[in-house]
């Protein structure tokens, strides 16, 4: 559809971006924070550890301030678990607690909303020691850190995310440094959607008691969506796109928004032996949850074909989020010729980034908000103090106006938060990897002056917020 006239954003239009408490805070294991699964995971060769980051615990005024002068109407940032309970359970570190009431109070002196993330990749390592997400009792454990986020921010936080890319949690954990298989599994697909399943009706759970505690609360999941591509018109390669698409994406999306199995995974898990086991009142629990927006990442969109169970490619089972994987009798990743890379190999695909929104709310009907989107890349300041980061700008423009597009396409879109607010830790490259509006002086084991500077694409998306969205140009 090509439109005569774009339809303009929404007046109350939420421009910001966004970041993660085990990325950004620095103060890992200080202050009272217990360890999480990043603190004691084996790092990827080359990359520092998370005990500085941007050091945004002891800088966060500094950083809220450039976002305010960037005109953010809405800063989503995550809550560390372990922050909070140092063991996971039982008891509570007051500093903690006092640390994101002066970022949430900080932000409203400002008139930025908080968009609050609950779980982003940081299970409580005292957790882990006790089975993490496959003990039943995992779902107990997030409904009652749920209860002492809302009992503690939500007379002021009215907008919640539940969980950060689940999806990406079930599909490469390993990657991320959150999987935690038993000792003696001996069937790991069903491990990990057993522990799936406890994630979903630990959401579910924790969308009614917002509903219940929160007065004006709205929450959402945010998964990380990729809408999957066929690679050619070949009803088997159609079919191979529909099964990826139901077991990257809509599994999440159905299970949030109508509480139920997507058919095509519930077949893929009976094929594999795996389907999850239902605790006494799991079906109504999950039935309950009822999401009022969905938050979704979107980087690329993927390609795949049919994978025969004859056929001898090798393919990996294990990768980062955007790597094309595949599973005989089922999908096989296809680079998409039509689309360029980023230097880290991610296809760039903004019309795929239309494609996507129009997707989601023709199948869900629900406000959507960008909660991640943007460019790693390796940035450069300049002897005075610049970063010229056109590639960032390119990007983000490209992206912005075809979520202008979806918006002329009847989507109901409430906001874009791009990755980054400010340059943090990669989960796989480290600090060089920089995805920000705003860098930070520091290089992977050299921590410099940790100081501030505007990026070139910090001016621009200025610009962007005092228009609205309608001067996107350099």
């Amino acid at each position: 559809m090509i439109h005569k006239q774009l339809k303009p954003f929404p007046k109350d239009f939420l421009w910001g971006a966004s970041t993660s408490a085990y990325q950004v805070e620095g103060a890992s294991l200080t202050h009272g924070k217990g360890p999480s699964c990043q603190d004691v995971k084996e790092l990827p060769e080359g990359t520092s550890g998370l005990d500085v980051c941007a050091d945004h615990y002891h800088r966060y005024k500094e950083d809220i301030a450039l976002m305010a002068e960037m005109g953010f109407k809405v800063y989503r940032f995550s809550i560390s678990w372990s922050r909070l309970l140092p063991e996971g359970t039982g008891r509570v570190n007051q500093e903690g607690i006092d640390f994101y009431n002066n970022l949430i109070d900080e932000c409203l002196k400002y008139d930025i909303i908080p968009l609050v993330t609950m779980f982003h990749f940081d299970m409580p390592a005292a957790l882990d020691a006790r089975g993490s997400w496959s003990n039943p009792d995992s779902v107990q454990w997030f409904v009652d850190f749920a209860k002492l986020m809302f009992e503690s921010y939500g007379d002021r936080v009215k907008y919640w995310l539940t969980i950060n890319e689940q999806n990406m949690l079930t599909l490469v954990g390993p990657v991320i440094g959150t999987l935690f298989i038993p000792e003696g599994c001996t069937n790991e697909i069903k491990e990990i959607y057993q522990q799936n399943h406890h994630m979903l009706v630990a959401q579910a759970k924790a969308m009614v008691l917002c509903h219940e505690m929160v007065e004006g609360g709205k929450i959402g999941p945010a998964p990380n969506i990729s809408l999957v591509y066929a690679a050619s018109c070949k009803p088997e390669d159609v079919i191979a796109s529909q099964n990826l698409n139901a077991i990257r994406n809509w599994l999440y999306l159905d299970m949030s928004v109508y509480g139920v199995y997507n058919n095509i995974v519930w077949s893929y898990l009976e094929e594999h032996d795996a389907t999850p086991e239902f605790a006494p009142g799991d079906a109504e629990a999950l039935k309950n949850g009822h999401p009022d927006f969905i938050g979704f990442n979107y980087y690329n969109t993927a390609t795949c074909e049919a994978f025969p169970i004859d056929d001898e490619t090798v393919q990996s089972s294990a990768a980062d989020q955007q790597t094309q994987r595949g599973e005989k009798g089922f999908y096989k990743g296809y680079r998409n010729p039509n689309l360029v890379t980023t230097e880290f190999g991610w296809e760039i695909d903004p019309v795929g980034f239309r494609a996507t929104m129009r997707e989601i709310y023709s199948r869900y009907r629900l406000p959507l908000i960008v909660t991640e989107n943007g460019l790693g890349a390796y940035d450069k300041l300049t002897e005075d103090g610049k970063i010229h980061d056109n590639y960032r700008i390119e990007y983000l423009r490209q992206h912005i106006m075809q979520v202008q597009e979806a918006i002329s396409d009847g989507v109901e879109m409430m906001g874009y938060c791009p990755w980054s607010a400010i340059d943090l830790v990669s989960t796989h490259e480290g600090i060089v990897k920089r995805y920000g509006f705003i860098y930070v002086d520091r290089d992977e084991f050299d921590l410099k002056t940790l100081n501030r500077y505007r990026k070139d694409s910090f001016f621009w998306y200025k610009k962007v917020i005092e228009t609205n969205g309608q001067d996107l140009t350099d």
